[in-house]
């Protein structure tokens, strides 16, 4: 099967989604310039003194009456904790769902794919800066509720709806509903995700996601909080609570010159990797480009790259691929056992070769992954 990103896609990609922008911008459906309808959150509790304590990630940030969270669309209203990031996604696309990156999930399918504004950590690398540094009265937000957002996914074809491009842990109460409703309707859930999450908001989540791509941006506390604001141990809770859930997991790890490219550091977490998560967990690496804070930087070299790939290889990991670089070989998906090309990239020119059934077609190799 070989898959090419067609016309329609990728001017949807520009644009948002052709042939139901207009379902979704106009009547019922219309956004605006900070539109917000506030809910009731999830995940908090009464603090004392007209304070609530937010519960839903590790910063259990206590917030004042009239104040937001960190991530800034949880905002105390009278003693009560309200969500203004439901139902008002600020990015409607259809992308390849090799973009989020999956590579073993539902390969050349294409993936609804949604975003709120704000986050739950301060990247100094943010690709999508725009969105998840701002708070939703500064995006133009569409209208969609979940029944109608499940029927744009059905119309545009997706065989998945992607929690994305932001956090998706700040917009729970939006993610959970839609996914619920993506699951009743024969959709399947995926979401990219910095992992920083309690654990019983992510287990309440788990019985509806399908696959998760969480950052696993470095492998030190000291790289979590300088460059994220965030922390490490979290994050690794996280990935066992998704694995332990039957949850298909794979990694990115942004590689940013001079700041998580240790060999010693890497050779430690794709060991971490192997022994706690297992060998088949696809792990991307992925080049740093000049982004947000870092503009200063240099792109991460495509040795550096090959050299973690390598590293990643001699500690057991059987999937490993090299994001960012077009055209290069580490892209596509080879047999383990045989070396069979099985699916070959280049960029979304995916070529399904040499896998049938979840199997390699030359010696029988069963690949883990997602494939129906």
């Amino acid at each position: 099967m070989r898959w090419f990103t067609p016309l329609w896609l990728t001017v949807a990609l520009a644009v948002g989604l052709l042939g139901v922008t207009g379902l979704v911008t106009s009547g019922s459906d219309g956004g605006a310039q900070g539109y917000t309808e506030p809910r009731v959150a999830l995940y908090w509790e009464d603090a004392g003194g007209g304070m609530v304590r937010c519960t839903l990630c590790p910063r259990r940030c206590v917030v004042p009456p009239g104040a937001r969270g960190h991530c800034g669309v949880r905002e105390n209203r009278g003693g009560t904790y309200y969500t203004l990031s439901y139902g008002n996604p600020c990015a409607v696309h259809v992308d390849p769902i090799e973009k989020k990156p999956f590579y073993h999930f539902l390969p050349t399918t294409s993936s609804f794919s949604i975003a709120v504004a704000g986050c739950n950590l301060d990247c100094k690398f943010c690709q999508n800066w725009h969105i998840s540094q701002r708070r939703p009265e500064e995006t133009y937000n569409y209208r969609l509720p979940p029944e109608r957002l499940v029927d744009l996914a059905v119309q545009s074809g997706s065989r998945s709806i992607a929690y994305t491009y932001s956090e998706p842990t700040i917009f729970y109460e939006y993610m959970l509903d839609c996914a619920r409703e993506a699951r009743r309707r024969g959709v399947r859930n995926v979401y990219h995700s910095n992992g920083f999450i309690n654990e019983l908001p992510l287990r309440e989540l788990c019985p509806y996601l399908d696959a998760a791509n969480v950052d696993l941006k470095g492998f030190t506390e000291e790289y979590y909080s300088g460059m994220t604001g965030g922390s490490l141990a979290p994050v690794l809770r996280s990935l066992r609570i998704l694995v332990e859930e039957g949850v298909h997991l794979e990694l990115t790890t942004l590689v940013v010159p001079g700041r998580n490219d240790d060999p010693d550091d890497l050779r430690a977490m794709c060991r971490w990797i192997v022994d706690t998560l297992g060998d088949s967990v696809p792990l991307h690496f992925s080049r740093f480009h000049p982004q947000y804070q870092l503009t200063g930087l240099a792109p991460t070299p495509p040795a550096t790259l090959e050299l973690a790939r390598r590293i990643a290889a001699e500690e057991g990991l059987r999937f490993v691929y090299i994001g960012n670089v077009p055209g290069h070989e580490a892209n596509s998906t080879r047999c383990p056992s045989c070396g069979e090309m099985l699916i070959h990239r280049i960029g979304y020119d995916v070529d399904i070769r040499g896998l049938e059934a979840g199997a390699c077609t030359a010696c029988g190799e069963v690949i883990e992954g997602i494939w129906e």
